[in-house]
């Protein structure tokens, strides 16, 4: 038979069960039996934890505890987002006033707030509501529309201002759990969990550029959650939450977040510069072929032209139309080089040389390797800063 003391710290003695109602009637053998109720239920509370525990006192499983630890460490960098814009509605275009909400990543100290560039676009008013209540006018420091990536910033106490802890999304892995805070609904600082469905999906923006490396999740993403944070389980960011694919608007179990590695390479130059300055190859039109890109159109004196890359040639030709000689121009697609790989990475599509070429910086050296005339060569590129 296995003994167990009551626990010292159980309220139930024999002087407070004779206290326990005072003024009121108990039939014979209540005290006894109440006595008994009351020592099983000190007695469950001891053995379920395997340890003393005060009464009231709640017991959070390791899942729960994480849950809380992140929210704790990572809902003071979180703020909302309200925006006012003026928008053409109507046959006769008049503009009327319109309302939008979203959420924001704190940044710095100083008060640069990280938020999607849809969160902010077209904002004639941007107010951010932080932590603890304050509110303040923000105003836009820089926009990334090719990435949805803005940075606006406010004029808070410092102390008021909780910057977020940065993490890595090189090292993601699918099943890894993840939490998003936002402001769904209006409802503030809200958390969700869930976990990484998928890595490396791509997300189309309103430039026709596509976004890559995009984290899926399933964690809930309603409007209202864009700009807030993915965090992993120690409470970095890992990600900022950008869109959903709904039918109805609403969360679907399948959100999607731009990843950190990208933030990183974005955010510097917005608050440097305002924009983004991308690295250019001097190519201006492409067709996308079986075997890799057609090069139809070069920048005149860009870095591919001056780099000997071959594009379409504009042929002139002189024809006799009976008394008369025309001057013609014919389009000779036959000395066109063939984009197969930029810096060893293959290229198939438009999207696949966006991506190799502005993963670089204005100023590298990338090899292009090109099929000419049925032979592969390799050609030296410079990139120059996008116009």
């Amino acid at each position: 038979m296995i003994t167990k003391e009551l626990p010292t710290n159980c309220p139930v003695t024999a002087g407070s069960l004779s206290r326990a109602t005072p003024g009121r009637a108990c039939w014979p053998g209540c005290r006894h039996t109440l006595r008994l109720l009351a020592t099983a239920a000190c007695w469950l509370a001891a053995v379920g934890n395997g340890a003393e525990q005060p009464l009231g006192e709640r017991a959070f499983s390791p899942e729960e505890q994480i849950n809380i630890a992140v929210y704790d460490g990572g809902n003071r960098s979180v703020v909302n987002i309200n925006t006012k814009a003026t928008v053409a509605a109507g046959l006769f275009l008049l503009e009327v006033p319109s309302e939008g909400a979203g959420s924001g990543i704190v940044l710095d100290r100083q008060g640069h707030v990280l938020t999607n560039f849809h969160v902010i676009e077209g904002a004639r008013e941007i107010q951010v509501l932080l932590h603890d209540g304050s509110s303040h006018a923000g105003r836009v420091v820089g926009i990334d529309p090719a990435t949805d990536v803005a940075v606006i910033k406010v004029d808070a106490p410092p102390e008021t201002l909780q910057p977020v802890t940065f993490g890595t999304s090189h090292d993601l892995r699918v099943g890894q759990r993840v939490f998003a805070i936002g402001n769904p609904f209006g409802l503030e600082r809200t958390l969700t969990t869930g976990i990484i469905s998928s890595l490396n999906r791509s997300l189309p923006t309103k430039t026709g550029r596509t976004i890559k490396s995009i984290i899926q999740t399933d964690a809930a993403i309603n409007p209202g959650n864009s700009g807030g944070p993915l965090l992993d389980g120690g409470g970095r960011l890992i990600g900022m939450t950008t869109a959903i694919a709904s039918r109805t608007g609403q969360s679907s179990g399948v959100g999607f977040a731009i990843p950190v590695g990208t933030i990183r390479r974005i955010v510097p130059q917005l608050t440097e510069r305002g924009r983004v300055v991308r690295p250019d190859a001097g190519i201006s039109r492409v067709y996308q072929s079986e075997a890799g890109l057609l090069v139809a159109a070069l920048v005149p004196d860009g870095p591919a032209e001056r780099a000997g890359i071959r594009g379409f040639r504009v042929v002139r030709e002189r024809r006799r139309q009976g008394p008369f000689v025309a001057e013609v121009e014919r389009v000779d697609r036959s000395g066109a080089d063939v984009v197969v790989a930029v810096a060893g990475q293959p290229i198939r599509t438009a999207d696949d040389f966006l991506s190799a070429v502005e993963s670089r910086n204005p100023g590298d050296k990338v090899l292009f390797t090109v099929r000419r005339e049925g032979f592969e060569l390799e050609v030296p590129v410079v990139l120059a800063a996008e116009q």
